[in-house]
């Protein structure tokens, strides 16, 4: 039985902005894999015990914490390599982006984007330094890379130069919770969190590419009326430079329209879309973008930019426009507040588009790209 080293020490404990992206993505793959294939058996590398009992799945916890990102790089290329010529895997997988350079064995790395590369500024330097120099690197002498979309594998075939034949695409999936919820319950949802009887929904860290100040202006330009019936709510945890979100609210004196909840727990984050018009997803580059899709699999419209991944994950079901204009933005906001048809219509076709989106698929594929590897 061949052996995958795994390493999750990203996949995160308790609630948080943390337990979006990454975390979804290992905690589902873990939840996956052992079903695909039974002839692999699973090492993961932990900082603390998993939430699931799996078949052929082994835990190894590590006893430096490995919280802080310091010394979680330390632990990972200084570390890791000791424990991985203990265990002898047959491949080990680094669930994301960087691998220990000193690797016993064919290696996986799986990429989500290169927000580090196309935007340098938004992080700190030693942060930016980091992913930049190590990224490359483990893409360089990794046997093979998963990247999330499309985008992302032109994105490190454009900045690194790595042949795109090596390059494994593997869309990832949607939950099972995500899907229309009976009246009744979102009514007593709405009533619950105060929630208006209408409005448009973000979800995500805020932090710069999430492009929302544009968002608001765009809101903003719609008639006062427009604005009073249908409200705006902005949901998610702050991440970092988010002030002009805030002055931009401000500044427009949209205080009492335009509603800033905080972090969304995962557990109510199927409520949020289905007590929703419309997710609205100004983005100016994502990896994949997983509101998009679980939006969509409650049946809700989607309004997202056409940059990066979002072409690949809305598909001809949700309506794209360009980051930047924000006329552009302000009139497909128009349009879908006054149109209740068109939003009813287009229900069908969108659960549709989501249930391509499975981790079942997205677990098959990262199958492939081991038995490629080895």
């Amino acid at each position: 039985m061949k052996n995958v080293a795994i390493n999750a020490h990203l996949l995160s404990q308790g609630a948080g902005y943390r337990r979006a992206g990454i975390h979804q993505y290992i905690y589902n793959i873990l939840s996956h894999l052992p079903n695909v294939d039974e002839s692999f058996s699973y090492t993961v590398l932990l900082n603390h015990h998993l939430e699931m009992n799996l078949p052929r799945v082994e835990e190894r916890i590590g006893m430096l914490n490995t919280n802080k990102p310091l010394k979680r790089i330390l632990w990972e290329q200084l570390i890791q390599p000791f424990a991985l010529r203990r265990v002898k895997p047959s491949l080990y997988h680094a669930m994301a982006f960087v691998i220990p350079v000193a690797m016993p064995c064919p290696s996986v790395v799986t990429v989500y984007d290169l927000s580090f590369m196309r935007f340098p500024e938004v992080l700190t330097t030693f942060r930016r330094n980091y992913l930049q120099r190590f990224t490359r690197s483990s893409c360089e002498r990794a046997t093979r890379i998963i990247a999330i979309s499309e985008s992302t594998a032109q994105d490190i075939v454009e900045f690194w130069g790595i042949p795109r034949e090596k390059i494994d695409v593997t869309l990832l999936g949607v939950s099972p919770e995500f899907h229309p919820l009976p009246e009744d319950k979102i009514e007593a949802f709405r009533i619950k969190k105060g929630l208006p009887k209408r409005f448009l929904f973000f979800v995500g860290t805020l932090e710069p590419r999430k492009n929302l100040p544009m968002l608001i202006r765009a809101y903003g330009n719609l008639p006062q009326d427009m604005r009073e019936e249908v409200h705006l709510v902005l949901g998610g945890g702050k991440g970092w430079l988010y002030d002009e979100i805030f002055e931009t609210i401000e500044r427009l004196h949209l205080g009492d329209m335009v509603h800033t909840p905080g972090y969304i727990p995962a557990e109510d984050l199927a409520l949020w879309y289905n007590a929703a018009d419309t997710l609205v997803y100004p983005t100016i580059y994502e990896g994949f973008g997983f509101p998009v899709i679980e939006a969509m699999a409650c049946g809700k419209p989607v309004l997202a930019s056409n940059s990066s991944s979002l072409p690949e994950v809305v598909g001809d079901v949700g309506t794209l426009l360009p980051p930047d204009d924000e006329s552009a933005w302000t009139q497909a906001l128009s349009n879908i507040v006054l149109d209740e048809k068109s939003r009813k219509d287009q229900k069908p076709s969108l659960e549709a588009w989501a249930d391509q989106f499975t981790w079942q698929r997205t677990a098959r594929q990262t199958i492939e790209s081991y038995q490629k590897a080895l």
